[in-house]
């Protein structure tokens, strides 16, 4: 049994500018205490949103004038620095559908593909307009063609990349290799009764 395909996003954007946005930006290691991934989305970013006094720093997230966007949008190397799950988690668990950037660390870009999160790969040029017209128009839509590889947004339009087994695992619904395993597990059963046992002589 798949979980259900991801053919297209669509939703409002907010830009999250920068290269080299690394994984303890995204979730600061203190909250990966956790035992579960429930309420990482709360702490997003949480040391450049907030000062350590716990005081607002008007960071784009926050800005009502972003409130409900769905997709972020940010620079090249998104994701970087160590490989922890938390990040892509933290990311699906604030509300984020897909994200679009200048490229991405390859464990952070497969830990977000599990979770059903496109990461699309823009060049500087396009990604350059996409922000400038999402800081004007926060009301635009944006729209993430998953088939197509393209992106669409007012009056732009531009390709995008994404590995093709990624593409295929989330147009397919396959992209959770774990669901994948456990959806098969009678399968899996049956098989390990048939393989012989090994003796010893």
């Amino acid at each position: 049994m798949s979980l259900s395909p991801i053919a297209q996003v669509t939703g409002r954007g907010v830009v999250v500018a920068g290269d080299d946005i690394d994984t303890d930006r995204i979730i600061p290691a203190r909250y990966m205490r956790c035992i579960t991934f429930d309420g990482l989305g709360e702490y997003l970013f949480r040391d450049v949103r907030q000062t350590p006094e716990g005081k607002g720093t008007n960071h784009p997230i926050d800005d009502p004038k972003y409130k409900g966007a769905t997709i972020l949008i940010s620079g090249m190397n998104f994701g970087c620095g160590s490989s922890r799950e938390h990040a892509p988690q933290a990311i699906a668990r604030a509300g984020f559908k897909a994200v679009i950037a200048g490229g991405f660390a390859e464990i952070f870009f497969g830990n977000s593909t599990t979770l059903g999160l496109p990461c699309a790969t823009a060049t500087r040029k396009d990604l350059t307009a996409l922000m400038s017209l999402i800081q004007k128009d926060p009301a635009t839509l944006v729209n993430f063609d998953v088939k197509k590889l393209q992106v669409t947004a007012g009056p732009l339009s531009f390709p995008v990349t994404l590995k093709a087994s990624a593409q295929q695992g989330l147009l397919s619904g396959r992209y959770d290799a774990i669901a994948d395993l456990l959806a098969n597990l009678p399968k899996v059963k049956e098989l390990a009764e048939r393989i012989p046992s090994a003796t010893t002589s």
